[in-house]
Parts: C-alpha cells; structure tokens; sequence
C-alpha cells in the first residue's frame, strides 16, 4: 500500500493490519509528522529510508514518499456476510469497470455515500490493486468489495431480499429525480462508453438517468455513481 491518504486510513481504521511503514527520510513536513505521529500511537514499526528504496517497491510509482506493508485480511465473500443485519441496503453495482482509477474513485464515493457494499462480475472488473487502493484513500479497506462469478443471478438474489436493482441509463425516461426510488436498492452502472450489458440491463427492475443539462453526454462512472447514491441517501436523510 502507498500514498499518504491511504496509508494514514489504513492506520486509523485498522492498526493491527499494518505490519510496518517505510517512510522517505527526506520528508520532514508536516504530513510526514503526522503520519510518524499517528503510527507511533497505533505502535507501527515506521522506517526512514532512501527514496530509491521507495521507488523499487513499485516501479517509480508515485508513493508519495510512504509506503506500507499489510496484512491481508478475509474479505466477505458472500452477499449473505455482507447484508446480515442490515434493515435497508445500499449497494452499488459496476458493470464492467475494469480502470483502477475509476475503481478507486467508485469505492471511495460508495464509502462517502454510506453504501454497504459495492459488487462486480468476475469476468469484467479490476480487483484491488495498490493503485486502487492509493485512489481510494482508505476507502477500498473499509467498503467491502465482492466480485462475483454471475452477476445476473447475484441481482436475482437481491431481488428475493426485497432490494430494488435499478440501473443508471442515459436512454432510461425517468430521471432519478422524478422516479420513486425505494429505500432497500441497488445501483447499477455500467461502464463509460460501454454502458451495461444487455443481460445486466434487463435484470433491473427500474432503469433511470442523470439530466444533462449541458454539452457534454455523459459522466465518469464515479461521479455518476456518487450522484446516485447520494440521491438515495438524500432521500433515506441518513444522518451524516
């Protein structure tokens, strides 16, 4: 794991999972003393070492000039896990999202949101990558994150758990703003360009749109995700 955002909410979230910090010896500001200050609290073994040591972990990449060693935990791995004991899921649902940085960005806003879980197909997604995981600042640690093997029979599934599927699509009548969205959902999205699949699409109970008011067609995937999980969180008025 790299990346002070992501670093930093690993080591809030869940301490024990970081095993230790090797930090850029040449990093003296304030977000250095910050992280140094918060790994001591949680007991982390933090190191300074040469930047060139930093860049051999991951190719040059852009660490930041931090990178952490973590262990890596059992995820959920089943929808069953995930939604046990929740009253009214919320859920997003990505349809061959295979970029990393709209991953990041997807599971960063779900987590903003206050979604339970976000789901994708084994065959047309991108797993949890250190690029993921560094877009998503913390977020790809603390929002679970399933891909399954069948998508349609998986929103089958959340049918029967009484969750409305409802897909985002630019040819959809309704608006988002103008249909009843209901309190236990799931959002489906495809992804930029592409859209969902044929199969994907006729599986959802409901199918609506983003009103684009200016030039442009579409959004990236994430900001069209944040922009339906928020309406539905807007509209459930969780509290913040």
């Amino acid at each position: 794991m790299f990346g002070f955002h992501a670093v930093l909410a690993r080591l809030r979230a869940d301490p024990s999972s970081v095993l230790e910090i090797y930090l850029d010896e040449t990093r003296n500001d304030a977000r250095a003393k910050d992280l140094a200050a918060v790994a001591e609290r949680a007991k982390v073994h933090l190191m300074r070492v040469p930047t060139r040591r930093l860049d051999g972990f991951y190719g040059g990449g852009r660490h930041q000039g931090v990178v952490a060693r973590i262990e890596v935990k059992k995820t959920s791995d089943s929808v069953d896990e995930i939604l046990e004991g929740v009253e009214h899921p919320l859920l997003l649902v990505l349809d061959g999202v295979t970029d990393p940085h709209n991953l990041g960005a997807c599971l960063r806003v779900a987590n903003g949101a206050g979604a339970h879980a976000v789901l994708a197909p084994k065959d047309r997604a991108v797993g949890v990558t250190p690029t993921v995981s560094k877009v998503a600042s913390g977020a790809a640690e603390l929002t679970p994150y399933l891909m399954v093997t069948n998508l349609a029979r998986t929103l089958s599934e959340l049918k029967e758990r009484n969750i409305w599927v409802v897909g985002a699509d630019e040819r959809a009548e309704k608006t988002l703003y103008e249909a009843d969205l209901p309190d236990s959902i799931a959002w489906v999205l495809g992804a930029e360009g592409e859209g969902m699949r044929r199969l994907t699409r006729e599986s959802c109970d409901l199918l609506v749109r983003i009103p684009m008011r200016g030039e442009v067609e579409s959004l990236n995937v994430s900001v069209s995700a944040g922009v339906c999980l928020y309406e539905s969180a807007r509209r459930r008025r969780v509290p913040a």
